[in-house]
């Protein structure tokens, strides 16, 4: 599943291509990928031919469009699933296999271009959604490049955030996320330090990859109660969550079985700088002891039994 790094890395290659662009079209391959859309294909696309993209925003694992509109404010949201891809092509770039949906724009610069929401799963979507304040008041999500260029419309969607997206905290790379709030709830938490982690209404963007690599780092086992952790071990682990997913981003995401691509098709890099997700029976890199897995809540997690002993 695409956590923060792989959605930034489609953001930031969207946003200069798709922000104040217009919407010439749109054609649905695969009616299910259109499956949190509240009306039907008509209604999706009668809500998005002749409208302006305005940003290109995320907030955690979560991305939308805001668009152009008189009235209610709303946004075309994209959730990736578990093999989504946006993709940016030119209108005579060969076929992409896969491709459930294909939205056309015509660039602020005069160009046409095509997104290509191509999913082989057909668990992803996109959806027109109902756009909503935020509950601090606070910017919806990280959207920088768009700002600047439109910020005589900004007020129209940056304090905005998707309906279905609402409850969703702020992820550790959102300038308005609060280290401090964070870790209070985290210390008050009597579940395992990874299901906090995962936990979307503590912090966003974090899944089973990252969750990993961030308890490796901090040497604490998936299953330690959350609510045992000091203080300062509750800092360091969020310190290591920070830098981890920011290292990420700038290696353009974590690709595993060519699923997850870049706007352009290509593979992110971090999986080369994995310590423990995936690393089963391999040394681990601090002690030499082989990494182990266990299964937890349906997945895996990966971890040193040496350097993270649950206490």
């Amino acid at each position: 599943m695409p956590e923060l790094p792989e959605v930034e890395t489609v953001r930031s290659g969207l946003a200069p291509v798709l922000a104040g662009a217009t919407v010439t079209g749109v054609e649905v391959l695969e009616p299910r990928s259109l499956k949190r859309h509240p009306g039907d294909i008509t209604d999706f696309k009668n809500q998005l031919v002749g409208r302006q993209i305005l940003a290109v925003v995320r907030r955690g694992k979560f991305l939308w469009l805001p668009l152009a509109a008189e009235g209610t404010p709303i946004a075309l949201v994209g959730h990736l699933g578990m093999s989504g891809q946006m993709l940016l092509r030119t209108p005579d770039f060969a076929p992409d296999k896969l491709t459930r949906v294909i939205i056309s724009a015509r660039s602020l610069s005069g160009e046409s271009v095509e997104f290509r929401f191509v999913d082989q799963r057909i668990f992803g979507s996109l959806a027109i959604d109902l756009l909503v304040p935020t509950m601090d008041a606070g910017p919806g999500g990280f959207a920088p490049e768009s700002n600047a260029a439109f910020d005589a419309r900004s007020q129209q969607w940056s304090n905005l955030i998707p309906q279905s997206a609402a409850h969703i905290a702020r992820d550790p790379l959102d300038d308005n996320f609060s280290s401090r709030t964070v870790i209070e709830r985290l210390r008050k938490k009597n579940t395992g330090i990874k299901r906090a982690l995962l936990d979307q209404g503590l912090l966003s963007g974090v899944g089973n990859i990252y969750a990993d690599e961030a308890l490796w780092r901090s040497r604490l086992h998936y299953d330690q109660q959350a609510s045992s952790l000091s203080k300062a071990k509750a800092g360091e682990l969020l310190e290591s969550v920070t830098e981890i997913l920011r290292s990420a981003v700038l290696a353009g995401g974590t690709s595993f079985d060519e699923q997850y691509k870049n706007v352009n098709g290509e593979s992110g890099y971090f999986e080369v700088s994995l310590n423990a997700y995936g690393m089963t029976g391999r040394p681990c890199p601090r002690c030499g002891t082989p990494i182990k897995r266990d299964s937890w809540a349906n997945r895996g997690s990966h971890f040193c039994p040496l350097c993270q002993k649950l206490r």
